[in-house]
């Protein structure tokens, strides 16, 4: 039997949960036992009375969930109030970004649990299939953020992205083609935008071009492109992933000058650091700050806003894994599964991500499967 904790989460502004009731039991109905903190399902919608008539303990403080729980399952990466609670080779699952917060990844290797990132395990398509349904919340909600803050009222040009008869629409820059550009272009061309999606794959814009609306073109990224596009667009998404890695810089300091004043950005990539460099983690409390007269949305969290839809979304895909996990270990399910492998990004003190370590210049092992 293995206990399996679900802490409520305590990063600003985040409502989502990292188990639903239903998941609750399917693990007690396999032999496992579940500690929720009391209140975790709330921000989603679910009271704790739905997790006791299935048999989950409700625990009043994080100091239980964790300090009982062999395996942690949760939505955002630890805050050092919890890491300073995870315990010698407790397992937590849970999305962790390393590659852009080093004190993260130090806290976790020096506190020696196994480190399960739901954005670093892969499939036999080249997917990333715990991190999908959020990237798609995410690039919808970038444009309907966007749209909001390019409200005067919000500080941005007054623009309205659809426009009407007689009126120029709104133009949208996406940087991007994976499911955070898709998701955000498809948002941007149905309200009625002039849309350009730029990416380096080729073969990418060519499957976009055959399926994306006729208001929506391709372009090659480069420097010169962005740069010329910056100063078309209204409103610019940053929707770029390098899987583990740090988000490429893609929009300059420098480049802002470019931009129209009252323009906005809205960086998606800021989880793994940001693809603009003036770009800082904001809060759904204070989503928005101006740099040269370009309103940044850096949130850290997009779907948190959409709690309920987000928990949903995620815990379908995660729930399958969590059931593995909690009836195996991690070693053992990577021996089996290099994808499942792929997630673990530290182990007992050791950290087996390349490109984490790359990022923060740290000693990497690899899992061996």
């Amino acid at each position: 039997m293995t206990i399996v904790g679900v802490p409520t989460e305590v990063k600003k502004d985040e409502y989502r949960v990292g188990l639903r009731p239903v998941g609750a039991e399917m693990l007690i109905n396999n032999g496992h036992a579940v500690l929720m903190q009391a209140g975790a399902g709330l921000g989603s919608g679910y009271e704790d009375s739905l997790y006791e008539a299935i048999g989950a303990k409700i625990v009043p403080t994080a100091e239980e969930a964790w300090g009982a729980s062999d395996m942690i399952v949760k939505v955002k990466e630890p805050q050092p109030q919890e890491v300073a609670l995870i315990r010698d080779g407790q397992t937590v699952f849970t999305y962790f970004h390393f590659a852009a917060d080093r004190e993260l990844t130090l806290g976790c290797l020096e506190r020696g649990c196994i480190s399960v990132a739901y954005e670093t395990l892969t499939d036999d398509h080249g997917h990333l299939p715990l991190l999908t349904p959020m990237s798609e919340i995410a690039g919808k909600l970038s444009v309907q953020e966007g749209a909001k803050y390019l409200e005067r009222p919000q500080g941005g040009r007054g623009i309205l992205l659809g426009g009407v008869p007689g009126v120029e629409v709104g133009k949208v820059l996406v940087l991007g083609g994976g499911v955070v550009g898709t998701c955000a272009a498809t948002v941007a061309t149905g309200m009625g935008a002039d849309v350009v999606m730029m990416d380096i794959s080729i073969d990418r814009m060519r499957r976009l071009d055959e399926f994306m609306p006729s208001n929506c073109k391709t372009i090659y990224s480069d420097p010169e492109a962005i740069r010329d596009h910056l100063a078309w667009a209204d409103l610019v998404v940053g929707a770029v992933l390098i899987p583990g890695a740090k988000a490429p810089n893609l929009v300059s300091h420098e480049d802002l000058t470019h931009m129209k004043p009252g323009s906005v950005i809205v960086d998606v990539a800021i989880d793994q650091g940001g693809c603009v460099e003036t770009a800082k983690v904001t809060t759904h409390s204070e989503p928005i700050y101006t740099v040269d007269g370009v309103v940044h949305y850096c949130v850290g969290n997009m779907p948190g806003a959409v709690a309920r839809t987000s928990t949903q979304a995620l815990t379908n895909a995660t729930m399958p894994w969590v059931l593995k996990l909690a009836s195996s270990s991690a070693i053992k399910l990577a021996k089996h599964d290099h994808h499942f492998a792929n997630a673990i990004n530290t182990h007992r003190g050791t950290l087996t991500n390349q490109p984490v370590a790359e990022a923060h210049d740290l000693p990497f092992e690899a899992i061996a499967t």
